[in-house]
């Protein structure tokens, strides 16, 4: 293939993807779009309102209207698993199979370039604010110019989490993590609202059993007996954005993280000792000390005639300071065993995660493009008809199959996957499809700046 061929095929399918649509128009500059971004109010007000909602209540177990509020989008197979499931059951001669795969590499074709651009701006939008800079350093900006920085780069970060399937938490959601606690985590930790901005949570991938072995926080010993691991509700992938009044916006994700551990992973925390480890400690001071007090003090006190006021003060302050020695022991070993949580579930932070969050964009855009395309092609008719009728008809095919084939309800959205197929496809209707986004930067290279060598088509 020459170069001009390549460009004029790179000019045509880059302004295919509706993830781009609203991200590089007018970059709008201002607070009061900040709330829109996060979908429902973020206002730390409201949030405390909703913890002491949960406060009052007893022995929550989730949050209220969870199956209304959180809807999987994520589609649980890999490119590879989903071509070989499409094959057996769609595309099983050897012209159909030959013809899915050419489909598949023309997908990817179509998409890298376009999801490079994105990412491309996206870290030049970033660059400025980005903490772990291994460049020369730019002049520092103000206060009000980073919180606008970050709008901008929060803004632009939206569509892509949208076309990566994960579902934003709602506050309600946030709230319940803040305020409950799993029986089964001895790690515990607090937070103090007054010291943030901001905090938004996205997820995906939603479980409900045991949780893997190294993501678990807390010994699995307890006091006295051994505990069994719990059937725990956590999600493959979790995304943060938090902001505090002193630092900077802090961009991370994890891994396998439960729906009661999101306080876990903000910046900004405290570790506390849960109330049963507190009264067993407490217990098991008095009793020593009790025991040290029979045995010691009255044999201090009848021998070297010392007065009872000043052993008892003595008595206090060693106490004290084996109390403070054995409850700042505990909180290490909690410490520890939240670094080590951590260190294991964390996949990756601020410019590393954009570029995972383009490629994981992708990767769904291919995905929903194969499943369309797959399920268009033995419907009568294809993808004619009317546009709502079709996409009503995908949504609720691939809903079925991916329920009968995975077990997991997913959110399959039939409108997006439809007008994916249409870019990828001239045939199918215009091309590109009115509305799509161009890409400016990509649309000034003309063929004629190309002058083909040898005379080679």
């Amino acid at each position: 293939m020459t170069v001009l061929c390549w460009l004029r095929l790179r000019g045509q399918r880059l302004a295919m993807l509706h993830v781009a649509r609203g991200v590089w128009g007018s970059r709008v500059r201002g607070w009061p779009l900040l709330p829109a971004l996060l979908g429902p109010a973020r206002a730390l007000s409201s949030l405390a309102a909703k913890m002491g909602e949960y406060r009052k209540m007893w022995n929550p177990t989730e949050p209220r209207d969870w199956a209304q509020q959180y809807r999987e989008r994520f589609i649980p197979f890999s490119r590879e698993q989903l071509l070989r499931l499409l094959i057996q059951e769609f595309h099983s001669s050897p012209a159909e199979k030959t013809a899915l795969e050419e489909f598949s590499a023309h997908v990817d074709f179509c998409t890298l370039f376009h999801y490079h651009h994105i990412l491309t701006r996206l870290q030049a939008l970033y660059d400025p604010i980005n903490p772990d800079r291994e460049t020369l350093d730019q002049p520092s900006l103000t206060d009000p110019q980073r919180l606008t920085n970050e709008q901008e780069v929060l803004l632009a970060l939206g569509p892509l989490l949208a076309q990566a399937n994960f579902s934003p938490l709602s506050e309600d959601a946030l709230a319940y993590a803040l305020v409950v606690h799993h029986p089964q985590d001895e790690v515990q930790v607090t937070i103090n609202l007054d010291q943030y901005i901001y905090m938004q949570f996205w997820a995906l991938g939603q479980r409900v059993g045991q949780m893997p072995r190294k993501s678990s926080v807390g010994s699995k010993r307890r006091f006295f007996l051994k505990s069994s691991p719990a059937q725990r509700r956590y999600f493959k992938r979790v995304v943060l954005a938090a902001r505090t009044k002193r630092g900077h916006l802090v961009l991370k994700s994890f891994k396998d993280t439960p729906l009661e551990g999101l306080e876990q992973l903000l910046p900004e925390l405290k570790v506390r000792t849960p109330t049963l480890q507190r009264a067993l400690l407490n217990l098991t001071l008095v009793v020593s000390g009790v025991a040290v007090f029979v045995n010691v003090g009255m044999v201090v006190l009848t021998d070297l005639k010392v007065g009872t006021s000043l052993l008892l003060l003595f008595f206090a302050a060693f106490m004290g300071l084996r109390a403070s020695k054995m409850f700042g022991q505990q909180r290490s070993v909690q410490a520890l065993e939240l670094a080590h949580m951590l260190y294991y579930r964390s996949t990756s932070n601020n410019s590393e995660l954009l570029s995972a969050l383009a490629l994981r964009a992708q990767d769904e855009h291919a995905k929903e493009a194969l499943l369309a395309h797959s399920f268009l092609t033995r419907r009568p008719g294809g993808a004619g008809g009317p546009p709502e009728e079709t996409s009503q008809w995908l949504q609720s095919e691939v809903e079925n199959w991916l329920l009968a084939q995975s077990g997991c309800e997913v959110t399959f959205d039939g409108t997006r996957a439809l007008g994916h197929l249409q870019a990828l496809t001239p045939g199918t209707g215009k091309y590109p499809p009115p509305g799509f986004p161009k890409l400016d930067s990509l649309d000034t290279v003309t063929h004629s700046q190309v002058v083909p060598s040898g005379g080679n088509p």
